[in-house]
């Protein structure tokens, strides 16, 4: 699983480091001009630097224990897609959110994944400091080092702030990215069939 294990060399073991990013921020409230001491800002420093903790926390999850005993052997070879799964980012060129939606499918092999994890593995990348291309790239090479089904089918639609709120200013302004490896990528059927599902409307499976 080099992937896997790949992944998990990024692992500290601990949180981001409150200290500096409190100096950091105290820092850069001067630089705007305001007072950092006031009532409204005192706290502000550590508020975010807990916020950073939570937000990067993909950096500190291990990817072992992340799918640990939830692959299963199934006799199944037929599609699998999971679709609709909220993320939420940060783009590492401005600090600023990126969010959206993943849609997941894989056509295993001889073996399946717990439905819950699928979602803990796009966590697993999106709470780091990201470009949605690497992390559509990243979630597909991780469920495909796990389990090494038939093919892994990945498309992230995004919303990114850096161009909604600044620069180009374009509010409704969508990234669409996708990764796909295997018989998604070499057969045409396969391919057509998941984007077809991906598309459905499924509101009225709501309750």
């Amino acid at each position: 699983m080099h992937n896997i294990d790949a992944a998990a060399e990024l692992l500290d073991g601990v949180g981001v480091a409150k200290p500096e990013i409190e100096a950091a921020v105290g820092s850069l409230l001067k630089a705007f001009g305001e007072d950092a001491c006031r009532e409204g800002l005192e706290r502000t420093p550590e508020r975010v630097a807990r916020m950073y903790d939570e937000l990067l926390a993909g950096y500190r999850v291990d990817p072992h224990a992340l799918i640990n005993e939830a692959v299963f052997e199934v006799d199944y070879d037929d599609m699998v897609i999971v679709r609709d799964i909220e993320f939420y980012s940060m783009c590492e060129h401005h600090l600023l959110p990126f969010i959206g939606r993943a849609h997941i499918a894989y056509l295993p092999s001889g073996k399946v994944i717990g439905l819950s994890k699928i979602p803990r593995i796009v966590d697993l990348f999106a709470r780091r400091l990201q470009v949605q291309e690497r992390m559509t790239r990243q979630i597909a090479d991780f469920l495909e080092a796990a389990i090494h089904p038939q093919g892994v089918a990945v498309v992230v639609e995004g919303l990114h702030l850096c161009s909604k709120i600044r620069g180009v200013k374009k509010a409704n302004a969508r990234m669409v990215t996708s990764a796909m490896t295997g018989t998604f990528k070499t057969n045409d059927i396969t391919r057509k069939e998941f984007l077809a599902h991906i598309a459905r409307d499924t509101s009225s499976l709501a309750v």
